[in-house]
C-alpha cells in the first residue's frame, strides 16, 4: 500500500513536470510574428495593380533583398502614395550623401526607438546589423544609443536626431553648431533633418495601422 501509494505521488509529479515542458514546446512551435507576412496592417486595404515603374520595383526588391518589405505592400493600396514614399525612401537612404548609408540607418533606428516603432525598429535594426556586420550595434540602436561607444560624429548626429524628434521646438542654433563641430556641413544637417522626419512619420503611419514587418527581419545578420 505505502509502496503503491509513494509510485502514485512520483507519477503525478512527472506528470505535473511535463505539462509546463509541453506547453513550451506548443508555444515555440508557433512565432509570434506568424501572421505578420500575411496581416500586414490592421485595415482593410485591399492593393491595386501596380503601376509598370512599382513593378520594376517590386522586382528588385526579390531580386536583391529576396523578398518585398511589408511597408510597400501596405501601401500598394494607392500608387500615388505607394511612388512618393518609393521616391522620398530612395532620395534619402540610398541617394549620395554626405551620411554613410549605415549613418541613415542608425538615425532611423534611434528615431524609432523613441518613438517605440515595432515596424521601423525591427527593419532598419536588421539594416544597421547587415551595415555595421555588428549585431549587438543593432541592438543597441534599438534599446539606448547612448549604452553603444560610437564615436563624436555619430554621438552628435544621434542626439541632435533624437531631440528632433522629442522636443523639436527647443532646436536651436547651438544644436547646429554642435553639429558643425562634428565634422558634418549644412547640407549634412539638412539629411540628418530629413531623415529624422521622415522616420518619425513612417513611424506614425506604422504605429496608427499597425503595420507588421516581414518575419524574415528578425533573424537576419545576427
Amino acid at each position: 500500500m505505502a509502496g503503491d501509494r509513494k509510485r502514485g505521488v512520483v507519477a503525478a509529479r512527472a506528470n505535473s513536470a511535463s505539462q509546463p515542458v509541453a506547453a513550451k514546446t506548443a508555444a515555440r512551435s508557433t512565432s509570434a510574428a506568424a501572421s505578420d507576412d500575411t496581416e500586414i496592417t490592421a485595415l482593410d486595404l485591399p492593393a491595386v495593380p501596380l503601376t509598370p515603374a512599382m513593378q520594376a520595383y517590386f522586382k528588385k526588391c526579390e531580386e536583391k533583398l529576396g523578398f518585398v518589405p511589408n511597408v510597400l505592400k501596405a501601401y500598394a493600396f494607392d500608387m500615388p502614395k505607394l511612388e512618393a514614399f518609393v521616391a522620398m525612401y530612395s532620395n534619402l537612404m540610398l541617394a549620395p550623401s554626405g551620411l554613410s548609408k549605415l549613418e541613415r540607418e542608425m538615425i532611423a533606428v534611434a528615431v524609432s526607438s523613441q518613438n517605440r516603432c515595432y515596424y521601423c525598429l525591427v527593419a532598419h535594426g536588421a539594416a544597421v546589423r547587415a551595415l555595421s556586420e555588428d549585431p549587438v550595434l543593432g541592438e543597441l540602436m534599438a534599446m539606448n544609443y547612448r549604452a553603444a561607444r560610437l564615436s563624436k560624429r555619430q554621438r552628435a548626429m544621434l542626439d541632435f536626431a533624437v531631440k528632433l524628434t522629442e522636443t523639436p521646438w527647443e532646436i536651436a542654433e547651438e544644436d547646429r553648431e554642435n553639429l558643425r563641430r562634428a565634422g558634418f556641413t549644412d547640407h549634412d544637417i539638412w539629411d540628418i533633418s530629413a531623415v529624422a522626419g521622415f522616420f518619425n512619420m513612417s513611424n506614425r503611419v506604422a504605429s496608427a495601422t499597425d503595420m507588421r514587418p516581414n518575419s524574415v527581419y528578425h533573424a537576419h545578420a545576427r
